[in-house]
């Protein structure tokens, strides 16, 4: 039986744990290390942690915030934010990061996905997509925090990843983000039935339930941020992930 992975995503804003709605009205909700020691607790497949401030403030990653969540983090971790040279990539990955993930910077120099990919190999490199849907239904690529439309298609924009090397994609869907709508079952579909890479979903979560069905789109793995961090329906700060046992039951995960 196929195993799933279940990935939260913690966004970190000017040092500080946030979590967005619609990519905009960012909350703050706590420390991201105590996030990612009660997630070692809770026995998580995988983290993703990006710096939503990084691009915005054109800085580098900060290696050393950076290298204490991973000493702190028993499970995999994926990074992103304020990546744009493959220097930056190598300190990444000798301060513990599993995984790198490029955004702005795959839009912008494309030959870094191949550069990243030839030094550590292209399972360890993640190539990000935002996409939102315009008045008409029609899907496109954004970049820089959602804030920069390139008028592309994430279906054409994922081929070129995939063929530029990336061994992933963290598919987010910016209209769904922090909804608790559920996924966006039709683009992880057009973007999963184009490349023959993994796709990560993201955007919408709000239950196990939400999980199986992106999974039956085509998503390989699923993360998720405010089903995360927050109890609901009022919004309360609360660190939480769903036990082994419901994750095998409702999403007929293999448990090792």
């Amino acid at each position: 039986m196929k195993r799933v992975r279940v990935i939260p995503a913690l966004l970190i804003q000017n040092g500080g744990l946030v979590k967005s709605l619609k990519f905009k009205d960012h909350k703050y909700v706590g420390d991201p290390i105590n996030a990612v020691k009660i997630f070692n607790e809770k026995e998580v497949d995988e983290i993703v942690v990006l710096d939503i401030s990084a691009t915005a403030q054109k800085r580098p990653p900060d290696i050393s915030a950076i290298r204490e969540i991973a000493s702190e983090a028993f499970m995999p971790l994926g990074y992103g934010g304020g990546i744009t040279k493959l220097d930056e990539i190598k300190e990444l990955i000798a301060s513990g990061v599993e995984k790198v993930i490029l955004n702005t910077i795959s839009f912008e120099y494309p030959q870094l996905v191949k550069e990243a990919a030839n030094y550590v190999g292209s399972q360890s490199i993640v190539v990000s997509i935002d996409s939102k849907k315009n008045l008409w239904g029609k899907h496109s690529v954004y970049v820089r925090n959602g804030s920069k439309n390139t008028r592309i298609d994430p279906v054409e924009y994922a081929q070129q990843m995939e063929k530029a090397g990336a061994g992933e994609l963290l598919l987010n869907a910016i209209d769904r983000d922090g909804t608790f709508l559920g996924y966006d079952a039709d683009l992880i579909n057009l973007v999963s039935s184009a490349v023959n890479i993994p796709v990560v979903a993201i955007g919408g979560a709000a239950s196990v339930a939400d999980f199986a069905l992106a999974v039956k789109a085509g998503a390989s793995a699923v993360s998720a941020g405010s089903l995360f961090v927050f109890q609901r329906p009022h919004r309360a700060v609360l660190i939480s992930y769903p036990d082994q046992k419901e994750l095998k039951e409702k999403l007929f995960l293999q448990i090792d």
